[in-house]
C-alpha cells in the first residue's frame, strides 16, 4: 500500500487532467476506489473501456458518496454547479480539491457551497497538453510540474499536507500561494501567451494576401508552436478568459504597451536596443531549462515526449 492512500477518490471530469489522475492514482496505489463522473455519457463509456476508475456514473453526487478525496476537473465556469451537486453527498471530513487554472474565480463560486465539515483546498497542477479527453491523459503528466495549492486561512493544516502529500505522490512538486496572486502569475505564464497564440493564428487565417494553404505549408517553428497552443480546449480558455478578467486584461495592457515600444525600436531602425531585449529574453529560456521546467533539445523535446508518453507536456 502507498503512503499515501485514501480509501474512496472520486474523479469528477476526466478529460486530460482527469484522466491522467486516475491513471497515476491506479500505479502509485494512492486510491482503494476510484469513482469517476462525467456529464457526457460517451465520454464516461470511454473511460470505462480504458479500465480508469472502479465505478461510474453521470451523476456527481453519487460519485463523492464516501469519497476521502474529490477532486473536480471540470472548465472553471462550470465550479459552482459542480459544487452545488455534490455538496449534500459529501462525507465528514473530505478533502475537495480542484485543478482549474483561476483560483479566485473558483473559490467564489465553490466555498459558498461547501458544508462546514469538508475541507475545502482550491488547487493548481501546472501541467497539461492541447489535447483533451480521456484518451489523451498519462500518468506521468504531472512529474517535475508545479502543482499550487491556494488554501483559505482557516483551512486545517494537516488536510493540507495530505492533499501535498497526494500531489507529490502524483510526481508533482508543491507550492502555496494567495489565490489573487496565483490568478496574476498564471495570467502572464499561461493565459497571456495563448490568447496571444489564438490570435496570432486568427491573425494569419485571415489574411487576404497570404492563403491558408500557404501558412500551413511554409509554417516555420515559431508559428508552429503557437498553433500548438491556439489548439488548446476553447471551452476550458473562454471559461479561463471569463473567469480571470482583471488579472488577464492587466497583463494584455503591459503587453500591449510593451508591443508598442517594439513598433517604435523596428521604425526608427534602433538595433542596439533591439539586441538588448532579445539577449535579455533568451536569459528567461535559459533560467526556465535550468529549473527544469523544460528540455534543451531540438524542437523542445517534444516529439521524443510525444512518442514515449502518448501526448505533449507544456
Amino acid at each position: 500500500m502507498a503512503q499515501v492512500h485514501f480509501e474512496k477518490i472520486a474523479l469528477i471530469g476526466i478529460g486530460l487532467i482527469g484522466s491522467s489522475l486516475a491513471r497515476v492514482i491506479r500505479r502509485e496505489g494512492l486510491a482503494g476506489h476510484i469513482a469517476i463522473a462525467t456529464r457526457s455519457a460517451e465520454t464516461l463509456k470511454r473511460a470505462e473501456e480504458l479500465g480508469l476508475g472502479d465505478s461510474y456514473t453521470t451523476d456527481n453526487a453519487e460519485a463523492v458518496k464516501g469519497a476521502d478525496l474529490v477532486i473536480v476537473s471540470v472548465p472553471v465556469g462550470s465550479s459552482g454547479l459542480v459544487a452545488q451537486e455534490i455538496a449534500g453527498s459529501l462525507k465528514d471530513g473530505a478533502i475537495v480539491s480542484d485543478v482549474g487554472s483561476t483560483k479566485a474565480s473558483v473559490i467564489a463560486q465553490m466555498q459558498p457551497e461547501m458544508p462546514a465539515n469538508v475541507h475545502f483546498i482550491p488547487g493548481h497542477p501546472i501541467a497539461g497538453t492541447e489535447y483533451s479527453g480521456p484518451d489523451a491523459g498519462f500518468a506521468e503528466l504531472f512529474t517535475g510540474r508545479w502543482c499550487i495549492l491556494t488554501p483559505l486561512p482557516e483551512t486545517n493544516e494537516q488536510a493540507i499536507a495530505k492533499l501535498a502529500a497526494f500531489w507529490e505522490a502524483c510526481g508533482s512538486r508543491v507550492d502555496r500561494m494567495d489565490p489573487q496572486h496565483h490568478d496574476l502569475v498564471l495570467a502572464i505564464v499561461s493565459h497571456l501567451p495563448h490568447l496571444i497564440a489564438y490570435n496570432i493564428v486568427g491573425t494569419a487565417n485571415d489574411l487576404e494576401q497570404v492563403t491558408k494553404s500557404e501558412v500551413i505549408k511554409y509554417s516555420a517553428s515559431g508559428f508552429r508552436d503557437f498553433t500548438r497552443l491556439a489548439s488548446s480546449d476553447p471551452t476550458m480558455w473562454r471559461d479561463v478568459c471569463l473567469n480571470n478578467k482583471d488579472a488577464i486584461l492587466e497583463m494584455l495592457g503591459r503587453f500591449s504597451e510593451d508591443l508598442a515600444s517594439l513598433q517604435r525600436l523596428i521604425r526608427w531602425g534602433d538595433g542596439d536596443a533591439l539586441f538588448d531585449l532579445f539577449t535579455r529574453t533568451r536569459a528567461v529560456r535559459r533560467g526556465i531549462i535550468e529549473a527544469g521546467q523544460e528540455v534543451d533539445a531540438p524542437d523542445f523535446g517534444r516529439q521524443s515526449a510525444t512518442l514515449s508518453k502518448g501526448g505533449e507536456r507544456p
